[in-house]
């Protein structure tokens, strides 16, 4: 509970973006579900052929850190990219503003 609290506090001080914030807020959404819930994790273990709780939890846990990885992989790629882009366009702006004006282009 005092997780949702505290995501919730990070978004009304614009620490935390809103399109960041369905991640963390599912996380905690889970575990406040499991912590309550432990018959759910009992037969979640029971449908995945885990042995005790406690691998399944580990498995679990694994899973979300790769996703969250591949969510930020993405995202970094993505602003990469942009950077990229926009370091290209200020070279060209600035050799157009450097140059000679007779050899500007004409508008």
């Amino acid at each position: 509970m005092v997780l949702l609290l505290v995501i919730v506090e990070l978004i009304r001080r614009r620490r935390l973006r809103v399109e960041y914030s369905w991640l963390w807020i599912a996380s905690g959404v889970t575990i406040i579900l499991l912590i309550l819930r432990y018959d759910l994790l009992v037969w979640l273990t029971a449908t995945t052929g885990a042995v005790i709780p406690t691998s399944t939890l580990f498995f679990l846990s694994i899973l979300y850190l790769a996703l969250l990885s591949l969510n930020y992989s993405v995202r970094l790629t993505d602003l990469t990219r942009q950077v990229k882009e926009l370091a290209q366009e200020v070279a060209l702006l600035r050799a157009e503003r450097d140059a000679p004006p007779d050899t500007r282009p004409r508008p």
